[in-house]
């Protein structure tokens, strides 16, 4: 599990490799991940935005950017959580995300919050230890 807490949002990530959905021999990988972002200081705030930064095992960079999150744009109230699950696919079999969101809080001010840096791993994923 990973997880950051900026301007007292928590976001908590938890991805999980889908050997279901993956095709190791056509160099097709599919990982599942959860998140929950859990609103832990005093103002309200919506989820407008989110910034993805994806990078393979090679070292590509692919960046997503778009509104809100599963076709959503949750308001978040002190107190309140907000969880979904989403999925990336890659052609190697590890790789790491990372991104942003975008708040907006009833006063109108925006501000982004981090989502930490995760881990894509597979079963084939080879382990180097230093």
């Amino acid at each position: 599990m990973y997880r950051a807490v900026t301007h007292d949002f928590q976001v908590t990530v938890e991805p999980s490799f889908m050997a279901d959905r993956s095709q190791p021999d056509e160099a097709r990988y599919f990982w599942a991940y959860t998140i929950e972002i859990a609103n832990l200081g005093s103002r309200t705030a919506q989820l407008t935005h989110r910034h993805w930064r994806i990078t393979d095992a090679n070292g590509k960079v692919e960046e997503v950017r778009g509104q809100g999150v599963v076709g959503e744009q949750p308001i978040l109230e002190p107190g309140q959580s907000f969880r979904y699950t989403s999925g990336c696919p890659l052609t190697t079999p590890s790789g790491i995300m990372a991104g942003s969101y975008r708040m907006v809080d009833e006063d109108g001010r925006a501000f982004d919050i981090e989502v930490p840096a995760f881990s894509l791993d597979s079963p084939q994923t080879k382990r180097v230890l230093n």
